[in-house]
């Protein structure tokens, strides 16, 4: 494409430069061939540079139509093509939590690139159409409510919702946690666009790895999708620990492997799994990692069935064995070599090349309302908003783990992106489950009596906080 010519590159210094080079005594040729170079350099400018130079962009891929309409799936991150807000949405980055979740994602983002890149020019990234904005930082925003876009899909609408998520079912009297949109401070989101995704994971797969708060996103992306698909053309069976949701026409799969740990643990039965005395079994991804090979995208999450106290217990030999040697680590040694477990299995099974790999940060609860200014004792039981201080973060959330998570990540021979969903999960008191899901035994007199007692403050109700989660990973996956 032509650049405007700068005042540099006027007809006038193009002469007098082509008289100085006739006043030298150049062979023909090499005159002729300078004298080219010069008419090119004023032609064309400072493309030059990147056809001599190294700032070669992303290739989209061609846009392909979708199956139902037709319309072209390749949207954009520009700024012409993703929707912005006004400058109210838009503030100064919190200081405090956000500063250290920023630098911990920037330190992985960093080591993503490197991990990703081709030797010299930009990183080939698998499923890559595009680049985010330079300097966007997408953890770190606010949220702001946006009744026109939010909820992205009724309740209702999504019959593969398990019982302990459909708080409007069972009797949530609002429904304003549901209208909230989060807007990064310097950038927006691209609009999660299902067509495109559908069409990406045609004859693919893609799993959850984790616990109840990874498939609760797992969740969240099948109800994002599933309108799409004809009714005769999806299914979703579950076997053990593997739940699989199948789109027929797509030949594709979006899988679910419960693996709280990650690691093999006494806490594996998909059902029965609520044990109090928890032992990890040292070196032992590969029980759970089996499963997970030939996996193209592969979202893993691990955080809550570590923090049970200050430390972990750590089997060395066999479940089967008679007498067991069991060793006592700290919380953060304990998850550090849970992490190492991970970046091993992912060094020697996913080709980076063709596969993604993405790690979701931890969930956080909202156990007690002192920490956000509310009465003593309460916890986010009756929470209808969102917690407005851009420096808060909850206690449960152990920025320790964190520092973990980037110093293990950082030295990954493969890209793990990272998902920093704590800090804007931080915010959303009002999301939770609370005691509007199905109860696992009845309540006793004591409980009914007092909401608190036994209000969910972990899970999320969908929709929402937990489909954001989806649109960041839609944004790292196509945008990195």
């Amino acid at each position: 494409m032509k650049t405007p010519l700068s005042s540099s590159s006027s007809p006038a210094s193009s002469s007098s430069l082509s008289s100085s080079l006739r006043k030298t005594r150049l062979s023909p040729y090499l005159f002729a061939l300078l004298s080219f170079i010069v008419f090119v350099s004023i032609l064309y400018g400072e493309d030059l540079v990147c056809i001599f130079g190294q700032q070669r962009q992303l290739r989209p891929t061609s846009p392909r139509p979708g199956p139902r309409t037709g319309e072209l799936t390749r949207p954009s991150i520009s700024s012409s093509n993703v929707e912005k807000t006004d400058s109210e949405t838009r503030g100064a980055r919190p200081a405090g939590g956000t500063i250290y979740e920023a630098a911990v994602d920037g330190v992985l983002r960093s080591s993503e690139q490197r991990k990703s890149g081709a030797s010299g020019g930009e990183p080939v990234i698998p499923f890559a159409i595009g680049r985010g904005e330079e300097g966007c930082d997408v953890f770190s925003g606010r949220w702001v409510r946006d009744e026109s876009a939010r909820p992205s899909y009724e309740e209702s609408e999504c019959p593969y919702i398990q019982p302990q998520l459909t708080c409007q079912e069972h009797g949530r009297p609002d429904k304003d946690y549901r209208n909230w949109r989060w807007q990064p401070h310097s950038c927006s989101l691209p609009r999660f666009n299902a067509t495109l995704m559908l069409e990406t994971l045609r004859g693919k797969r893609m799993m959850y790895v984790g616990d109840s708060l990874n498939r609760g996103q797992y969740v969240s992306m099948i109800c994002l999708l599933h309108s799409l698909i004809p009714e005769g053309s999806k299914s979703m069976e579950t076997f053990d620990s593997l739940t699989v949701f199948t789109a027929k026409d797509y030949n594709a799969t979006i899988e679910f492997y419960w693996a709280p740990f990650l690691l093999e643990s006494n806490s594996d039965n998909a059902v029965i799994h609520r044990v109090t005395d928890r032992f990890v079994r040292k070196g032992s991804i590969n029980k759970h990692g089996r499963h997970w090979k030939g996996v193209d995208i592969l979202v893993f999450n691990t955080y809550l069935w570590w923090m049970s106290g200050v430390t972990v217990k750590i089997l060395k030999g066999s479940f089967e064995d008679e007498v067991k040697d069991v060793v006592v680590m700290s919380t953060d040694d304990a998850y550090r070599m849970g992490m190492k477990s991970l970046v091993r299995w992912v060094q020697k099974n996913m080709d980076p090349k063709k596969t993604r790999v993405f790690f979701t940060s931890m969930s956080p609860t909202h156990g007690n309302s002192e920490e956000w200014g509310g009465e003593p004792g309460d916890n986010c039981y009756n929470q209808t908003t969102p917690i407005k201080d851009p420096n808060y973060w909850g206690s449960d959330s152990r920025k320790s783990i964190m520092q973990v998570i980037s110093e293990v990540f950082s030295k990954s021979k493969v890209a793990i992106t990272f998902l920093n969903i704590t800090q804007l999960s931080n915010y959303r008191k009002d999301a939770h489950t609370m005691i509007y899901k199905k109860q696992w035994s009845p309540l006793t007199p004591e409980q009914l009596a007092n909401p608190v007692s036994y209000a969910d403050c972990v899970h999320w109700c969908l929709p929402g906080l937990q489909d954001t989660w989806n649109e960041l990973l839609f944004a790292k996956l196509f945008y990195p």
